[in-house]
């Protein structure tokens, strides 16, 4: 029926919730975001689904205003290996900064995951944009690095981490116990890398998955994040409010993914998405409308605030429009505040709406099976996406969303009924990755 991959489907696994007021609902357990059977119950939900990954998102500073879910979290890649031993399916995405960890040791984990899992890790290439990260990590505020400089970084990292999967061509162990070869030394290389922000001699202390390397993950939609997926992502993150601004994002993505010479469908772009869904529109909206209420003003200000450097929000009067803030938020989630600032101008909104708005945002995907469906589908038909990361508001909205939404875009032929194979990069249609060395050292 369709030309195109079929429709690719994540969830992010969140805990207490994405949203400040979320762990407050009664369906939501208050300890979710450590509580491992949550995790385990969310990723087996997801694989029942035929979904391609679940993804831990992760940030390196907190304080007393952070969202419940970030102040008390696990940390990603040890929760994605525990879950490793209990699916066998379904891909393991981790977030990890480039800004704030190193080469050799992140390379060392993914590649970890990825043998452990049976080649199923993804890992999701991010900046720290909060400033006061670098207060973590040894640093001064003044050490943290402007935006420009955290995707130069970022672009660097991703090269370096390639190099270490690349550490070991994929029949590099013998193990020969008669003739005690246990490696062959012409299939180990080292990698002796020198550049404007890393050195790393290498080589990888461990061999290559079963998919070649992680499946590489990028979020963000502005000019950086863009080049970057464009030359380095397999698939990226977005979050488009309306179809239109999707398509245009997608049109982008694929034009720039082609202009570094590579395949666009190579890159596959997912929408985020957080679905309501009930038996009747009325239901939805009041589903809607309970969530919401969970949330005031006061808590809204500071979660605003978090994406401009933890701006203090409440200087300004409530009900007048949107203060003009100039660069602030230009050096943190610039594509988020660039975002925010546009529609507040355009839509002439008081501080009071935009903070609400933000806490509490009104997804189009509301509605009865049939219409989530429907908007779904008319999404991926109109390339406006390759598929869409669920952030579900309530647990109860993944179970509804696979039990009650899935089958029917499977009936329409948009989405799988089965795993096409064991490895991510088999279920997402993407090549195996070979190891660049292969080729030269065949005799």
């Amino acid at each position: 029926m369709y030309g195109r991959k079929k429709l690719k489907l994540g969830t992010m696994i969140h805990g207490v919730g994405e949203k400040i007021s979320d762990w407050r609902h009664p369906d939501i357990p208050s300890d979710a975001s450590v509580s491992y059977d949550f995790y385990k119950q969310q990723a087996q939900i997801s694989e029942r689904g035929k979904f391609d990954f679940v993804f831990i998102a992760d940030a390196l500073y907190i304080n007393e205003k952070s969202n419940p879910h970030y102040l008390n979290r696990f940390e990603p890649i040890t929760i994605l290996s525990a879950l490793a031993s209990i699916t066998s399916n379904i891909g393991l995405v981790s977030t990890l900064s480039t800004t704030y960890s190193e080469p050799f040791t992140a390379a060392r984990q993914f590649a970890s995951l990825d043998m452990l899992s049976g080649g199923r890790a993804g890992w999701n290439v991010v900046t720290s944009g909060l400033e006061k990260t670098a207060l973590n990590f040894s640093k001064e505020i003044s050490d943290h690095p402007n935006h420009e400089m955290r995707y130069r970084m970022a672009a660097e990292f991703v090269d370096v981490m390639k190099g270490l999967w690349n550490s070991w061509e994929e029949d590099a162990f013998i193990r020969n116990k008669e003739t005690g070869e246990f490696f062959d030394p012409r299939k180990l290389h080292t990698l002796n890398y020198e550049g404007e922000f890393f050195s790393v001699r290498g080589p990888l202390n461990i061999g290559r998955s079963p998919q070649g390397e992680p499946v590489i993950f990028q979020a963000g939609s502005s000019r950086s994040g863009i080049t970057l997926s464009a030359q380095k992502a397999d698939a990226v993150f977005a979050i488009m409010s309306t179809l239109e601004e999707a398509q245009r994002y997608y049109a982008e993505m694929k034009e720039q993914t082609a202009a570094y010479g590579r395949n666009p469908d190579d890159v596959i772009v997912f929408q985020g998405i957080s679905p309501i869904i009930a038996d009747t529109e009325e239901e939805a909206e009041r589903k809607y409308e309970e969530l919401a209420s969970l949330v005031t003003i006061e808590q809204a200000l500071p979660f605003l605030g978090r994406l401009f450097e933890h701006h203090d929000f409440s200087r300004y009067p409530l009900d007048e429009a949107f203060p003009v803030l100039g660069s602030i938020g230009e050096n943190s989630f610039r594509s988020d505040t660039d975002r925010i600032k546009s529609e507040a101008r355009i839509q002439n909104l008081t501080l009071r709406q935009v903070a609400l708005r933000e806490a509490t945002p009104r997804t189009p995907f509301m509605g009865t099976p049939e219409q989530v469906a429907n908007l779904i589908e008319a999404w991926y038909e109109k390339k406006g996406t390759d598929g869409f990361m669920l952030i579900a508001n309530l647990p109860s909205e993944l179970e509804a969303f696979v039990d009650k939404v899935v089958p029917l875009l499977q009936q329409r032929g948009v989405f799988r009924k089965e795993y096409e194979g064991i490895t991510f990069r088999e279920n997402l249609g993407l090549p195996h990755v070979t190891n660049r060395h292969s080729l030269i050292s065949q005799p």
